[in-house]
């Protein structure tokens, strides 16, 4: 699972990359690299919006299921109860108020009968499509270095220069939720979330999960953005073995030395 990445290039090459910039909007502001974009951080996105394509920024991590939400609720009033027995718990308010993390990556866009996610399916549409501008992304390595340590983050690029990719991404634009429990409080924000597939043999020499599904060409970019979603989903698959390097280990952020 890519719960961190990286991204060092700059609004100019973005424009260049992703096709049809004559209508573009920019709604950036200030753009500074990031060397670690964590769950939760606002990243850089560029979506399709009814006035044209929009670089914009939004919360990383998509809206879990129901399931999922209604799952964690019915676990904190048990907690709940086995303190205080005699303390009366609305369970609707509580499941109202039950904060999601999100979900930072998207693996299962179809079910094992091969149908469309009900979840996921809502915001398949060409409207809810983006790609995720980055230079790198890291996956976590448990295995012990020769000093007796977990080795840490393993970062992957292109190669050394770090050029510009993309993920292929979900974004929702409006939505709300409880993003935090000491909050307490609906949030109203842009999310967005990118997806996976197994992984390559690079990928998958540290984590045989799963890695992004990355973007390397404008018409692989121009194709999640505008094909229909039977089309689409087809470019959820890994790179090609040999394709991505190792370019930095055990960094909490990817800073390069360029």
């Amino acid at each position: 699972m890519c719960n961190l990445y990286s991204h060092l290039s700059n609004r100019e090459a973005i424009l260049a990359f992703v096709q049809d910039v004559k209508r573009i909007h920019d709604t950036m502001g200030n753009f500074e690299p990031q060397p670690g974009i964590y769950p939760d951080y606002l990243g850089p996105i560029v979506r399709n919006t009814p006035d044209g394509r929009e670089l914009a920024k939004a919360r990383w991590g998509l809206p879990s299921s129901q399931k999922v939400i209604y799952d964690a609720t019915v676990k904190r009033v048990e907690k709940l109860r086995a303190k205080k027995p005699d303390q009366p718990i609305d369970f609707d308010a509580m499941l109202k108020l039950e904060p999601d993390i999100g979900t930072t990556n998207v693996r299962n866009i179809k079910t094992a009968a091969g149908k469309w996610n009900q979840h996921w399916n809502r915001w398949m549409g060409v409207e809810n499509r983006c790609v995720v501008p980055f230079t790198s992304f890291a996956e976590f390595d448990n295995t012990l270095g020769e000093d007796g340590k977990k080795r840490g983050n393993t970062w992957f690029a292109l190669d050394e220069s770090r050029p510009l990719m993309f993920f292929a991404g979900i974004h929702i634009p409006d939505w709300s939720g409880v993003r935090k429990q000491k909050l307490g409080f609906e949030e109203h924000i842009s999310l967005y979330g990118f997806l996976t597939s197994e992984p390559n043999d690079v990928v998958g020499s540290i984590h045989m999960k799963a890695m992004p599904v990355i973007l390397t060409t404008p018409a692989e970019v121009e194709m999640w953005l505008t094909a229909p979603k039977e089309e689409a989903i087809s470019l959820q698959r890994p790179l090609p073995d040999g394709v991505l390097e190792i370019v930095a280990v055990g960094k909490s952020e990817d800073s390069d030395s360029r």
